[in-house]
């Protein structure tokens, strides 16, 4: 995602939130789609768009969550590295397959597979982004969507 990109997610995140004078967790899911940003959903609570930070980030999206309910302090949210995450859509991959991969990390939701069903998600964690690249076309040969 380019810089402009970002800066755009973020302006429309946080119009969005003081539009609605909304105080809380608060996500807000766009695709990007070129040099486009579509929107796809938005929800009061930690969501499945931040699953990445499990792995992804030096504390997750959950454990921040828990820690404000809590009163307690907030953890460093920095980025471990670069980051991705894929969607397993349709049918589960060979988990042994995926997890032969460097720091690649399988979440399967325990749902019952059908076409178009997400049924998890695969975090990629690297320490450049050709890394990433390359670790994601690898994941990528190995998911279909049946």
């Amino acid at each position: 995602m380019t810089e402009r990109l970002q800066a755009t997610a973020e302006t429309h995140a946080r119009s969005i939130g003081e539009r609605l004078g909304y105080v809380g967790v608060f996500t807000i899911e766009l695709f990007q789609t070129g040099d486009t940003l579509l929107g796809n959903e938005m929800a009061p609570r930690v969501h499945n768009s931040g699953h990445w930070t499990i792995e992804g980030a030096a504390t997750s999206q959950f454990e921040n969550h828990v820690r404000a309910v809590c009163g307690l302090p907030l953890g460093d949210v920095d980025v471990r590295g670069h980051v991705a995450m894929v969607n397993v859509i349709g049918q589960e991959p060979d988990a042994a397959v995926i997890l032969s991969i460097p720091d690649a990390h399988l979440h399967s939701y325990g749902k019952q597979p059908r076409p178009g069903r997400k049924l998890g998600h695969i975090t990629l964690v690297a320490h450049d982004a050709d890394t990433l690249r390359a670790r994601v076309l690898q994941v990528s040969g190995h998911l279909t969507d049946a």
